[in-house]
Formats: C-alpha cells, structure tokens, sequence
C-alpha cells in the first residue's frame, strides 16, 4: 500500500510517498480502508520533533532522532476492510471514523485502529468531513462539557476561534447552551460569525482582556496571552482552560513548547482563586466519537474544512498550516 513516511524529524522535506506493508487487524482491531485524513498540529508536532523536552519525556511517540512510528496522520475516515477475532462492534462494510494517534498513522491506504477508538460515521457527513472532526472535535467537547462543565446561560469566550479546535468549541458551546465570544483575525470573522457565536472578536482592532465582558469560562486556544490578561476577564470562580500552543514561528521546534505552560499553569493554580486547568492530549474514545456523531446528526455541530489535498501532497498540506495559518480543518483525500 502506499504511505506518507518520515524517518527523521525536521521539515515536511521528510515526508516521502512510499510502498509499504499492508497492516493485519489485531484480535482487537480493525483494519480500515482509508477515505480521508486530516491534519492535526500534533502532525507539525511530531514531524518537527517539538517541543524538544518531549523527546525525552513521551518516548512511546519520539525517539532520539525520529519519531516511533513513521507513519503521520491522526485523524482517519473510511471502510471497515476486516476486522479482528475479538471484534464486536464493526463488520466488513461499515462507514466508520476515528483516532489512530497511538497506531501507524492515516496518511496511507489503510490503517489499523482499536475497536475502542473508532465509531460510526455520522450518517450525514460525507468522508472528508468526518475525518476532520475526531481530534479536534474531541479536544473540543472533552474540554468545554466535562474540564469546563459549561452550563446553559454561561457566558464563554474562545480565543483561537477559527482553528481546527475553535471551530469546533464554538459550536458545542452554542449546543450547551452557552452565550459565545470568539475571538479571531479580521479574515476569519464572518467564518467564526456562521458557526453561532453571539459575539466575534477581531483581536487586530479590539482587546479583550481590556473588556467589561466577565466570562465563566475561557478556552484559550492558542496560548498568545499572558494569564494575567486572560484572569482579568474570568469571572470568579470562573474557569480558564488552557489548551495548545500552536506552533513556532521560525520553523523551529520549542525548546518547553505546551509543557512550560502546564507547569506555570499549575503553579499559578495554587494561589488564585480562579480554576486554572490544561488540556494537551484528550485520548482517543469511542464513547466521546459516538457523542460528537449524535450532535453532528442533530445538525448541532458541523466540520468547517478550508482546503483539500491528496495523499501525495501531505508535506504541502503541512506546509499550508504552517505558513497560511489555516482556519478549520486541511483534510487528505486517499
């Protein structure tokens, strides 16, 4: 089969097409027949080796040079091509979508994931939109319904509204019955304005740490403020959740990259009275796939895609996240 491999960190230089073994299903896998991938920053992450502590510290993903597994690709989308002695819940034929971060990626023709990590497709989304929502959407929910506890009538602002997380955030705030700020540039407003925010943010001409606006909770998705600017609009006892980081602007991995701003978080967490809480890896659940797919079928949530690219152009793909800063999702088609 084919596959986009990487056998050493750096620039998506090092992403090349190749032919490699058709993967078998494990007793407690599947073997999937991909349709669509989609990038994640963890693919930028992991490509480029960053931050560099998490080498040493996560050493499952990264080795000293390269990473584990040399297949990208987190987010996948396809068919059930067969499935393992111990399956139960998929037969050859199903519509199926997940999370195959802990496996050999979804940058290929075909992936092997745990049953327990894949769900049916949402009936009402074609492949490419599928294979937008696992990551992020989960990153999403996990992070406002069960570390935010949202409550209808909250008042929520998301900053870093038009990412691949962000857009996803402000619609399951709407579906939890929340009232929405979404901070953005100027090019992404009207994106951001469609998902069902009440209130959009342009944070080129306005400041919203600078605003009376108190919130209940802020998500905090791409870590470009400090924590006394984000504290000055909590509510008390509101919650600040801190996810992410993106990435560098150089190129370049991070030296701490998302750890330092875990550790800082969780000083600071000692001595205020605010809920200071981080978010960095949500892990793969079919039980948090199968409550995206009832708000997706609902038409409560939808994937906003930007751009698609084929298999053969991940490494351009990549690169377009990188330097166009991408809103939403760049979905691979296989």
């Amino acid at each position: 089969m084919k596959a986009i491999v990487q056998d050493r960190y750096g620039s998506p230089d090092q992403l090349t097409l190749r032919e490699v073994a058709k993967p078998a299903p494990a007793d407690d896998e599947v073997l999937v027949r991909v349709h669509a991938a989609a990038i994640n920053a963890r693919d930028w992450h992991v490509l480029r080796g960053d931050p560099l502590m998490a080498r040493l510290a996560l050493r499952v993903t990264f080795g000293p040079s390269g990473p584990r597994r040399p297949i990208r690709g987190s987010d996948v989308a396809g068919r059930v091509e067969a499935v393992g002695g111990r399956v139960t819940r998929f037969s050859p034929g199903d519509e199926v979508y997940g999370d195959v971060r802990e496996m050999d990626g979804a940058f290929a023709e075909y992936v092997c994931v745990p049953e327990d990590q894949l769900e049916r497709k949402p009936a009402n989304l074609t492949f490419e939109q599928a294979a937008a929502v696992p990551l992020a959407g989960s990153t999403a929910l996990v992070g406002l319904r069960d570390v935010g506890r949202v409550e209808p009538g909250q008042q929520v602002l998301i900053n870093g509204a038009s990412g691949g997380v962000g857009t996803f955030a402000v619609q399951i705030a709407k579906a939890l019955g929340a009232k929405v700020t979404a901070v953005c540039s100027t090019r992404n407003v009207e994106l951001v304005r469609s998902l069902g925010a009440d209130r959009v943010i342009d944070y080129t001409r306005e400041d919203f740490s600078r605003d009376t606006q108190r919130y209940d909770m802020i998500f905090d998705l791409v870590a470009n403020r400090s924590l006394g600017d984000l504290r000055r609009v909590l509510a008390p006892n509101g919650v600040l959740l801190l996810s992410g980081g993106g990435v560098s602007s150089n190129g370049r991995p991070h030296v701490v990259g998302p750890m330092g701003l875990i550790i800082k978080a969780g000083l600071v967490a000692r001595f205020v009275r605010h809920q200071l809480r981080t978010l960095n890896n949500v892990a793969p659940s079919a039980e948090v796939l199968a409550d995206l797919r009832q708000l997706i079928e609902s038409g409560m949530v939808l994937p906003a895609i930007d751009r698609t690219f084929p298999l053969a152009e991940v490494a351009e793909a990549i690169r377009y996240v990188e330097v166009e800063h991408a809103r939403a999702k760049v979905v691979i088609t296989v």
